[in-house]
């Protein structure tokens, strides 16, 4: 019987990246799609979706989808490998855990758990999709960890539990602690910052976390106790390309201090309509400018580092309604995303000796 045709080569960096999960593949044409999609989402067009790759790259169109919807392979164990090499890579360093939410606007009804939600990227009411993301933060680098779809009440199908963005994110948090991963920071943005039970797991897990909180936010005072502010101090907010301004933060105080606390962000100590504010909570003991050089320029990887590059390599540019097929999708999209962030230099050197390991055990 002959042995089976080696895969179609591609570039050589996607081709030693996704020869670690070839053993995943009971196909050979099937691994060679999956190698296929993660050239076709790094390459340069408007658009990641499955007909606009195959045209770009010669490929059938339908075959593409087959392999998408139909081909053997099974989702968690895609995404057992990449977590495996992730955590190989970061060799038990510690990082700083980012969670935020991704939304998506989708027409219609037909596809699986879209419904009229906030969409916490557009910042409005829209009919669309949305899904709970974590990503590991380390050294100016992302790496995509966990995601888990939100499911609408309304749009559950038979089997399905109802499941709060807060019990998502607990989860989460549960299963990165039981994987073996370490972070020591937990970054949420604003749709978090107000829920007790998430509060209360992440002091249990004794993590310390900075989350941002809408500006009405309330508390209950004493009669006795007043609001008051602290003296704002500058810092300099870093922006992604390296720039910095400065801004001011100060703490805000409700009647005395307790072991949450709180926190506004502002480009100008003058108070106006202008000017841009951030509200934080956080259960450090100090101020967070002591804890964090640049608290503001963190909370910011939520909105640029993460979903700006995710939806760049096409996060949100699938064409089907079936939730089991799209999250096959966007896991390789994760995947592609590991890839690309294994090739700045910081961690090249490792990431090469563990898929070269990775690869040599494979081989064996």
């Amino acid at each position: 019987m002959a042995p089976p045709r080696e895969a179609v080569t591609t570039l050589n960096f996607v081709d030693n990246y996704c020869a670690t999960y070839k053993h995943l593949f009971p196909e050979v044409r099937s691994f060679e799609f999956f190698k296929w999609l993660h050239l076709g989402l790094i390459s340069d067009m408007d658009r990641k979706s499955l007909p606009a790759i195959a045209k770009y790259l010669g490929l059938n169109n339908q075959a593409l989808l087959h392999f998408v919807t139909e081909s053997p392979w099974q989702v968690n164990e895609l995404r057992n490998q990449r977590l495996s090499i992730i955590r190989q890579v970061l060799q038990g360093r510690s990082f700083t855990l980012i969670i935020d939410d991704t939304g998506d606007k989708k027409k219609g009804k037909t596809t699986d758990y879209v419904d009229k939600q906030y969409i916490g990227n557009l910042g409005t009411v829209e009919n669309g999709i949305v899904s709970v993301n974590a990503y590991a933060f380390l050294d100016g680098l992302i790496f995509p960890l966990i995601f888990k779809v939100f499911r609408p009440l309304k749009r559950l199908k038979p089997g399905d539990t109802f499941k709060t963005k807060p019990q998502l994110i607990v989860e989460i948090i549960q299963e990165l602690q039981e994987g073996g991963f370490t972070f020591d920071l937990v970054l949420a943005d604003t749709v978090y910052g107000e829920c007790d039970t998430l509060i209360n797991v992440l002091n249990q897990y004794r993590i310390n976390f900075v989350v941002a909180i809408r500006s009405n936010v309330g508390f209950w005072l004493a009669p006795s106790q007043k609001m008051r502010y602290s003296s704002w101090k500058k810092f300099h907010q870093i922006f992604s390309n390296g720039k910095t301004e400065q801004s001011y933060i100060r703490e805000i105080i409700f009647g005395s201090r307790r072991e949450l606390r709180y926190w506004q962000i502002s480009n100008n100590r003058e108070q106006s309509a202008e000017n841009f504010t951030l509200f934080l909570m956080s259960n450090f003991p100090k101020s967070i400018t002591s804890a964090i050089d640049n608290p503001y320029g963190l909370i910011t990887w939520l909105e640029y580092g993460c979903k700006h590059s995710k939806n760049y390599i096409g996060w949100s540019d699938f064409r089907i309604t079936n939730y089991e097929q799209i999250e096959r999708w966007w896991e390789i999209v994760c995947s592609v995303y590991c890839m690309q962030s294994m090739q700045f230099h910081i961690f090249q050197q490792k990431s090469n000796q563990v898929i070269h390991n990775q690869n040599t055990e494979v081989i064996a």
